[in-house]
């Protein structure tokens, strides 16, 4: 099953959902079926320093959370 992301129109929550092909996903934080597929990039790690790769795209290690689900610098 593919992993897509998806907003949701009535509640703006943001999510990662695997879905079949021909299935329609819900909200799971509301249950609307008001979802838009949002473009999905794949990322590549970049060394920094020598320390862990990081998510290409990622803000600076000392900017903290940027705010997005699935930040890569929120605590796993």
């Amino acid at each position: 099953m593919p992993l897509f992301e998806y907003r949701c129109e009535d509640c703006s929550h943001d999510v990662e959902l695997l879905v079949r092909n021909g299935e329609t996903p819900l909200c799971p934080s509301c249950g609307s079926r008001k979802l838009d597929k949002l473009f999905s990039t794949t990322a590549a790690p970049v060394m920094n320093g020598g320390a862990l790769p990081i998510a290409a795209g990622c803000p600076p290690m000392d900017a903290g959370p940027c705010g997005r689900p699935a930040c890569c610098r929120l605590p796993q």
